[in-house]
């Protein structure tokens, strides 16, 4: 089953982030905290969603995908950005990630936005193989780039 998330799932939702983390061989950058996540997917106006898979059996969380609103003015219209895909290991092979991708598409969809977006790890060929067995396309023309850390307070403090 898959639906939106409550604030009962926030512990699964930063367990998976961690996982995925892990498995990205990142898990010393990630410093989600469960006060963060709850404030940022319940506040009254959030600017961050989240969905789950479900085991309907047992309500145990096995996946999630985490996403917020972008914007492209040159459609003038929102687009949904996907922050995190993930499905715990155990789970791999049973479509939850296409249900939650489906899912997002279908709110896109239905909210008059004209893309879901993410990233991957250029060395990430499973998750690169079942997003083109979808119909995703890289954009290889684009380059992503980051300001964090030490650069993003030079350039604010200068």
């Amino acid at each position: 089953m898959i639906r939106r998330a409550t604030p009962a799932d926030v512990p699964a939702l930063v367990d998976l982030v961690y996982d995925l983390a892990d498995y990205e061989k990142a898990r010393d950058e990630c410093h989600l905290t469960a006060d963060r996540l709850h404030a940022a997917l319940f506040a009254p106006n959030p600017a961050l969603f989240a969905h789950v898979a479900q085991d309907d059996s047992s309500d145990i969380v096995l996946g999630c995908a985490i996403w917020f609103l972008n914007y492209s003015t040159w459609t003038g219209t929102h687009g949904i950005y996907l922050e995190d895909l993930y499905v715990k290991p155990e789970a791999r092979g049973l479509g939850l990630g296409k249900a939650l991708l489906t899912e997002l598409a279908r709110e896109a969809v239905s909210q008059g936005y004209h893309r879901v977006s993410w990233s991957v790890l250029d060395w990430n060929t499973p998750s690169i193989d079942f997003y083109k067995s979808l119909g995703a396309e890289p954009q290889t023309e684009w380059i992503g780039y980051r300001l964090a850390g030490d650069a993003l307070t030079r350039l604010a403090e200068s």
